[in-house]
């Protein structure tokens, strides 16, 4: 059986994390942190949107920023030549 996350690499998503900040709904002088993490495409960000649409929706805390990060994990190798050889007795 093959890993979920391992087929969504394959098919192009890469790792997107978004750091929320919101206000809380009883002290909106109060910045919060919440942190999410999933695997989304670039620069679409369907898995995000999706997210962001359900936090609008049902949750009371007011966003204030998002800021996204993403990497796509499966990409060529990259190779280095040595530079010199170390021998340690």
């Amino acid at each position: 059986m093959t890993d979920r996350a391992f087929l969504k690499q394959m098919a192009g998503y890469g790792l997107t994390t978004a750091q929320i900040h919101y206000h809380l709904p009883d002290q909106p002088s109060l910045l919060q942190l919440f942190v999410w993490q999933e695997y989304d495409l670039a620069p679409q960000f369907p898995e995000l949107k999706a997210f962001l649409d359900f936090w609008s929706r049902e949750i009371e805390g007011k966003l204030h920023s998002v800021t996204v990060a993403h990497a796509g994990l499966i990409r060529p190798a990259e190779f280095r030549n040595a530079a010199g050889l170390v021998t340690l007795h």
